[in-house]
């Protein structure tokens, strides 16, 4: 173990046998099948554990091991409905999902993970005696509910804490499909570093596919079937996660990477969602933000109260619904599924989602297009959509060099990835230069700064004041925006805003590109 890293002494996932009983140290690894062939073999003078090619065939057709079967459950509509109501209020959903606890203990049981898995929370510290941050198990949350464990139940001392990620993205596959939406759910847990979880070798599964109900247009604003989308969303999240509810309290003994079987605690630790799915989870009103209790038209980087299950419920103890949507932005018809498990916070599991977040929702779908119209604003629609066919130009001619994409259209192509915008960052600047005041060019920068910065695969406390640094330089810069006319009511965006609460989550969670929706 490294000197400047310290472990949790309640937490640390001592070994133990099938029963659950602690070994002595430095005990022998349970025996693998192999070794208990040659046992058997040499104790009876065997040359085989086989008696024939059928005996193989027969033993290999019995193994149940592999992927967690998928099961379905339906949620059927109401009983004695009136025949005039909505086909969606009509209709019987389906849901399907693998049992969560059978796919956590295939993957504690992956021994492709030995080596880049941690067994216990830990503190790091550099040479200087400063924090660093990287793997999940390096930030807070971890360390904080493995205390939160062991102070309410004693009797987990020992045992291997075992945070759940999950994410959700509601995507349309068009290959091959017909455009058809699916809504899956996925699941890791926060042990294996963060390499594995990018390289996903195994360390990312999906558990479900969630139900998405449609009706027709009139029903797009209506406020009972937004309700019903809700409900039917945190109800099939809580149906397909109640196998973890009894891990949660008592630990159950797994079979590790390493071989040893460890008494395993689980916990809901993060949910990786893009901010239309954090509005759904968290219970909030469009336009406010998840994490803390800043007011929608005040988003422009400033930070209010954090956010939390206990608050909420306070507030809707305490105001009628109207003033909780008005003045708390708090949907109070919506019940977290979060609310059915131990310890589990929906505002403090949101953690933060770099790709929707920072790569495309603010450089893509923010700054990229703010440039477009800033040049139309200044020298009108037919100079400017000259100006942008010359960056497209020069964007196309950029020469092969390795790390660089080359873009042959320049930007007129129709699926627009989080690559294409992490490759666009590359040379955007040198494109643009020649056609926008230097404000614009600083702002554009900072924002790269900061959006290089946390993505680093292990983050320390300077780097943490560089990013402060970074955040605050592209607020600044950022005004050339609203000077110009274009932006006159500033930058109350959610996704622009999350960008404040890096820095916190990153403690919490460790680096950043670990719990990205690109790794679902």
């Amino acid at each position: 173990m490294c000197p400047n890293r310290y472990k949790i002494e309640h937490s640390l996932g001592d070994p133990c046998d099938l029963e659950g009983n602690p070994l002595p140290p430095n005990a022998p690894k349970p025996a693998l099948l192999m070794e208990l062939w040659a046992f058997k073999a040499a104790k009876y003078e065997e040359d085989s554990p086989f008696k024939s090619h059928r005996d193989v065939y027969a033993t290999i057709d019995a193994i149940h091991a592999g992927d967690v079967p998928l099961q379905c459950f339906s949620v059927a509509p109401q009983h004695n409905l009136d025949s005039d109501v909505p086909r969606w209020q009509q209709t019987e959903y389906q849901v399907w999902y693998r049992d969560p606890d059978a796919v956590i203990q295939a993957m504690l049981a992956n021994p492709d993970f030995a080596g880049q898995f941690d067994y216990s929370p830990y503190v790091h510290y550099d040479q200087s005696g400063k924090r660093r941050w990287k793997d999940f198990m390096s930030g807070n949350y971890a360390w904080r509910k493995s205390d939160t464990i062991y102070e309410n139940d004693p009797s987990t001392e020992g045992s291997m804490y075992v945070g759940i990620i999950l994410g959700s993205d509601k995507t349309t596959v068009s290959v091959a499909t017909g455009h058809v939406e699916y809504h899956p759910l996925y699941l890791s847990i926060g042990n294996p570093h963060n390499c594995v979880r990018r390289a996903h070798r195994n360390a990312v599964t999906p558990i479900g596919f969630l139900a998405i109900p449609k009706a027709d247009r009139k029903y797009d604003n209506d406020v009972q079937f937004r309700t019903f989308k809700r409900q039917l969303y945190h109800s099939s999240l809580a149906a397909i996660l109640k196998s973890l509810e009894g891990p949660m309290t008592k630990p159950i003994v797994c079979r590790c990477p390493d071989g040893h079987f460890r008494r395993v605690i689980y916990d809901l630790a993060a949910f990786i969602a893009d901010y239309p799915e954090q509005v759904m989870l968290s219970g909030i009103v469009q336009n406010w933000c998840a994490k803390c209790t800043a007011l929608p038209e005040d988003l422009h980087g400033s930070t209010a109260k954090h956010r939390s299950q206990d608050y909420t419920d306070v507030l809707v103890e305490t105001f009628n619904s109207d003033v909780l949507w008005d003045q708390y932005g708090i949907d109070d018809d919506i019940v977290p599924f979060t609310n059915d498990f131990p310890r589990a916070d929906i505002h403090e599991m949101l953690s933060p989602d770099l790709l929707h977040q920072v790569i495309k929702g603010c450089f893509k779908d923010h700054l990229v297009t703010w440039t477009g119209e800033y040049l139309k604003e200044v020298h009108g629609e037919a100079r400017a959509n000259d100006i942008i066919d010359d960056i497209d130009h020069r964007i196309a001619a950029t020469p092969s060099f390795p790390g660089l994409r080359r873009f042959p259209e320049g930007r007129r192509f129709k699926q627009w990835t989080g690559d294409h915008s992490k490759a666009l960052m590359k040379v955007y600047i040198p494109e643009i230069v020649e056609y926008v005041p230097p404000q614009l060019v600083e702002c554009l920068s900072a924002f790269l700064n900061f959006c290089y910065l946390v993505r680093r695969s292990e983050l320390g406390e300077d780097f943490l004041a560089e990013i402060k640094q970074a955040l605050q330089h592209f607020h600044e810069a950022r005004e050339i925006f609203r000077d110009s006319g274009f932006r006159p009511n500033g930058f109350a965006l959610p996704r622009q805003h999350s960008m404040v609460h890096y820095i916190r989550l990153i403690q919490e969670f460790g680096a950043p590109n670990g719990l990205c929706s690109s790794i679902t």
